[in-house]
């Protein structure tokens, strides 16, 4: 992994973000307007609680339209979808769209963002982890595998496999994991490709991505073969008073709750330029690479604006990186 700075966004592919009334086909734009503009990325999340656009299906749509940026999912819920199935639908999409995608997956958080996905998918909230690390485990055995024949893990058992469709790039796409606890640092460390955590503090992040090193070092694995990323909610207003109101506003829109409690799960910033950017910075200091950035707006006209700027933030942070 080289060390660059590299900038990605997040599609509004939530209803609650793209605005009353606005043709969601518009999004394709979006992807197009953020590849114009100079992005790394492009990046869409996953669920079933909110109307949404699906995941795959979005970026599907965006491969047909872009060329050159890369295609993300933060985070996909692997627990949605089949797993074999799942594994020949990520191979396609890595074909479409010519070896462009990144997948980043996660198993789901306690309360209502985590248990009822699971319920939706009659598949047990107990032994998740171990689920979703078979479940890559299966998918790289997949696809690269020319007869896979069988695949016996922890939680997932299959016999008499059939031959899938191999991915674009090789070995698969690159699978990152969401997630900060400790558990997840360490099976970051072993097992995935990337780390895309939101902590609220920067010093977490930094003592994370130590761990996450440590353990990768410890497995025997190459230096930097996990890209350090960051999902990281921002929206640039003319004050910080006006900028907390509208995170309050896109948070209880977005999961019910006010931005006084979702502030201490996740990473947010609104305000001025400066502001943003010295916040940012801060992980760019404690050794993020890779920034997610999902604007907190509520309609598709707001985050369209908000483009040119989060870029001219791009160049800020490359600039002024430690």
């Amino acid at each position: 992994m080289d060390d660059e700075i590299r900038l990605g966004v997040m599609l509004p592919t939530g209803r609650d973000q793209w605005g009353v009334g606005t043709d969601p086909r518009r999004l394709l734009g979006f992807a197009t307007r953020a590849e114009e503009l100079g992005f790394d990325s492009v990046w869409v999340n996953d669920s079933l609680l909110l109307p949404r656009i699906e995941a795959l299906t979005m970026l599907a749509a965006v491969s047909s339209v872009t060329e050159r940026v890369r295609l993300g999912t933060a985070a996909l819920m692997p627990v949605l979808r089949r797993p074999v199935q799942a594994a020949e639908a990520l191979a396609s999409l890595d074909l479409l769209s010519g070896g462009r995608l990144t997948v980043t997956v996660g198993a789901g958080f306690p309360g209502r963002f985590g248990r009822p996905l699971h319920e939706l998918s009659q598949v047990p909230w107990e032994g998740r982890f171990a689920r979703l690390d078979d479940t890559v485990a299966l998918w790289r055995h997949l696809w690269t595998t020319e007869a896979p024949g069988s695949y016996h893990g922890t939680v997932l058992r299959f016999d008499d496999l059939p031959r899938g469709t191999a991915p674009y790039q090789p070995g698969g796409p690159p699978i990152w994991l969401g997630g900060a606890s400790p558990s997840a640092l360490a099976r970051t460390g072993r097992l995935y490709d990337g780390w895309l955590p939101y902590p609220p503090d920067p010093a977490d992040y930094r003592s994370g991505l130590a761990t996450v090193r440590e353990v990768a070092g410890e497995a025997g694995r190459a230096p930097g073969a996990v890209t350090p990323a960051l999902f990281a909610t921002m929206l640039f207003t003319e004050d910080a008073e006006s900028g907390r109101r509208a995170l309050d506003a896109f948070t209880q829109a977005n999961y019910t709750l006010p931005v006084e409690i979702a502030e201490t799960i996740q990473t947010m910033v609104a305000g001025p330029f400066a502001h943003v950017a010295e916040h940012l910075g801060r992980y760019v200091a404690a050794g993020t690479r890779h920034i997610v950035c999902r604007i907190a707006a509520l309609d598709l006209a707001a985050q369209l604006d908000q483009l040119e700027q989060v870029i001219e933030l791009g160049k800020s942070l490359k600039a002024g990186r430690p």
